[in-house]
């Protein structure tokens, strides 16, 4: 449709497009996607109805691309936790890293994935579906990393990569709605210590 850098009718954008995108992603995580009206988000955004129109596109539009920021940024964990030298490593990096992201003294408590779900309505069940794909992908990579973690000798030879990938992302995910709930970092790491004790030797 032309350059994103510029508004319409060709006038440059009086506002940071990156900074308000943010302030979106934190009004969707802390309200979900159905909570979070398009006045929050506008006043939130410190722009216009017309302006977010032109910048982002409509509600889902826009939702999409916060989930984008909210995956490459807060939720960056999961694919660092990938990278660990060990199974084990992995597993612990990931539940440490739901813990610091959705307990965080810096952004609202629980996940955006989890909580912009919540009371999904026939109208947005695009949005629904979007955010079970990204759980998913997120539980598709753990299970390819603990399938490659069995042909290297680092979880034995009997694990069953899938089932500790779905173990690994209903902690994860139950991590997050405890945080939701009020509990710190401290009470859930707890959590994630017991958890881990589960874990194939």
């Amino acid at each position: 449709m032309g350059d994103s850098s510029r508004a319409v009718m060709g006038r440059p954008r009086e506002f940071d497009v990156d900074q308000a995108l943010e302030r979106a992603m934190r009004v969707f995580w802390a309200r979900g996607y159905e909570g979070a009206s398009l006045a929050e988000l506008t006043r939130a955004m410190g722009i216009t109805k017309t302006s977010m129109y032109a910048a982002y596109g409509n509600k889902e539009q826009l939702f999409r691309k916060a989930l984008q920021r909210y995956g490459a940024g807060p939720a960056a964990y999961v694919t660092r936790a990938l990278g660990e030298p060990t199974a084990r490593a992995v597993a612990v990096a990931f539940l440490r890293g739901a813990v610091c992201t959705t307990a965080s003294s810096d952004g609202p408590s629980g996940c955006l994935a989890v909580q912009g779900a919540l009371a999904s309505s026939d109208e947005s069940r695009a949005v629904h579906d979007l955010l079970v794909d990204w759980r998913n992908d997120a539980g598709v990579r753990l299970e390819e990393r603990f399938r490659r973690a069995v042909d290297e000798g680092d979880l034995p030879r009997d694990a069953d990569p899938r089932r500790l990938a779905r173990f690994i992302m209903t902690v994860g995910f139950g991590i997050a709605v405890q945080a939701a709930n009020g509990l710190g970092p401290a009470e859930l790491d707890e959590i994630v210590d017991a958890a881990m004790l589960g874990w194939p030797a």
